[in-house]
């Protein structure tokens, strides 16, 4: 049994660990290489918005019923023993096993904000106005891909839903790439951090390439107060000098084997 495996653990989680709940990810050995919508293209025309909806409406109606898999579980079981959670995933599979208190860095795709008015309604009720006014849309056969987008050229005929309260624009209340994850949000996992330090807690990556500085910063912090760093991801990561534990595997296989050990 690993020393750092007993200890208090700090978690930071990527997308490798919701891969086996059946959703893709952007960076693992076998993803295919995508370029995602940003910020600046989502809110640069109606018809970059109506290609977005339209795929993003297939997209949640297969995604919103992913279930959350071991490494879900492991951790919602092993709460009392984590000074923190912070996830970059959008998927809330975390809090759908019972994690609280989880820091979704990213935002939520179960959430939908209008950018105009700043109303949050949820995403089962923009759905079902989604179907509303696209019968028959999500009958189509699509490939996921990551982040609830699928894989669908043809979405001119695709109706896209204004706010309820002001006619405004509705995007997913998610970070889009372009975008700054919230100051104060920024703040809490810093702190997170120092308090784990503070409690001689390790910081442990789980499926995360650490390609973005928005998870990035939080293990080069950790690395420059002296805490112990653990990455297990699948490939190798942004973050592998800074690791004083890595793990190349697979996030539940580890997690399995070393809690058998």
């Amino acid at each position: 049994m690993s020393d750092w495996f007993e200890r208090r653990w700090l978690v930071l989680t990527g997308a490798g660990v919701s891969t086996d709940s059946g959703i893709p990810d952007y960076r693992g050995p076998e993803s295919v290489p995508r370029q995602p919508m940003t910020f600046q293209d989502f809110i640069a025309s109606p018809a970059n918005r109506q290609r977005y909806w339209a795929r993003a409406h297939l997209g949640w109606s297969r995604m919103g019923g992913a279930e959350p898999n071991f490494t879900h579980r492991f951790l919602a079981e092993r709460q009392d023993r984590l000074v923190g959670l912070i996830t970059q995933n959008v998927d809330g599979l975390h809090e759908k096993a019972g994690s609280l208190d989880v820091v979704d860095l990213h935002g939520r795709l179960d959430r939908v904000i209008c950018l105009d008015c700043g109303d949050v309604t949820s995403r089962t009720e923009v759905q079902a106005r989604l179907d509303a006014l696209n019968p028959g849309w999500t009958e189509q056969e699509v490939t996921i891909a990551p982040d609830g987008d699928v894989d669908l050229e043809d979405t001119a005929d695709f109706v896209v839903a204004d706010c309820t309260q002001c006619g405004g624009r509705l995007k997913p209340d998610v970070v889009f790439f372009g975008e700054s994850v919230p100051k104060p949000k920024v703040n809490h996992c810093f702190e997170l951090v120092e308090r784990a330090g503070r409690e001689g807690a390790a910081l442990v990556v789980l499926g995360s390439s650490l390609q973005v500085m928005s998870g990035l910063r939080f293990v080069r912090r950790a690395a420059k107060d002296g805490m112990e760093i653990v990455i297990i991801n699948r490939g190798p990561t942004r973050g592998d000098e800074l690791a004083t534990v890595r793990i190349d595997d697979g996030v539940a296989e580890t997690l399995r084997r070393l809690g058998e050990g």
